[in-house]
C-alpha cells in the first residue's frame, strides 16, 4: 500500500507542469527592441500606467521645465522603475512598453526618437540589464502639461512570489 501511494505521488509530481518555461523574447539580437516576447502560463502580470517625467526646472516653462527628449526619458523610466519595485519587479521583467512622444519644438515639431533611444538603451539591453521589451512608439499632438514630451507605459511579468 505505501508503495502504491508512493507510485501516485511520483506520477502526480510527473504529471504537473514544473515552472520551468521562462520568459521568451525574439527578434534580432542587435535591436533595441524585441519583436515578439511569449510569457508562459503562471506569470503575475503588472500593468503600469503611463508615467510623465520629473520636473527638472520648476522655475523655467515650457519643455526646459521638464528638459529635452533623452532627459525625460530617462527620468520617466526611473519612475517606472519605483513603481515595479513597489510591486517587487524590475525593469528587467518589462515585457511590453507603450512610448508616447510628443513633437519636439527644437526639432521642428518632430519628436526626438534618437533622444528618447539614448535614455531607453540606458535601461534596456545593457550588460546589466540585457532584456528588452516588445514596443511601440508614438508621436501625439499634446500630453497633460505644456513642454511634457514623454509619456511611456509598460506591463511587466514575473514569476509569482511563492
Amino acid at each position: 500500500m505505501k508503495r502504491l501511494a508512493l507510485a501516485l505521488v511520483a506520477t502526480a509530481a510527473a504529471s504537473t507542469p514544473a515552472f520551468a518555461q521562462e520568459i521568451v523574447r525574439g527578434g534580432d539580437p542587435k535591436s533595441a527592441i524585441a519583436s515578439v516576447v511569449t510569457v508562459p502560463a503562471g506569470y503575475d502580470t503588472i500593468y503600469v500606467s503611463g508615467m510623465t517625467p520629473p520636473m527638472v526646472d520648476a522655475n523655467a516653462s515650457g519643455v526646459a521645465k521638464f528638459g529635452d527628449t533623452k532627459t525625460q526619458t530617462i527620468g520617466v523610466i526611473k519612475r517606472l522603475e519605483d513603481a515595479l519595485k513597489s510591486q517587487g519587479a524590475s525593469l528587467s521583467d518589462v515585457v511590453m512598453m507603450r512610448v508616447l512622444l510628443v513633437g519636439d519644438p527644437a526639432k521642428d515639431g518632430k519628436m526626438d526618437f534618437a533622444g528618447m533611444m539614448e535614455g531607453y538603451k540606458t535601461f534596456f539591453g545593457t550588460a546589466e540589464q540585457p532584456n528588452k521589451p516588445s514596443r511601440i512608439t508614438s508621436q501625439v499632438t499634446a500630453l497633460v502639461a505644456d513642454g511634457m514630451l514623454v509619456e511611456i507605459e509598460v506591463q511587466a511579468a514575473r514569476k509569482p512570489k511563492k
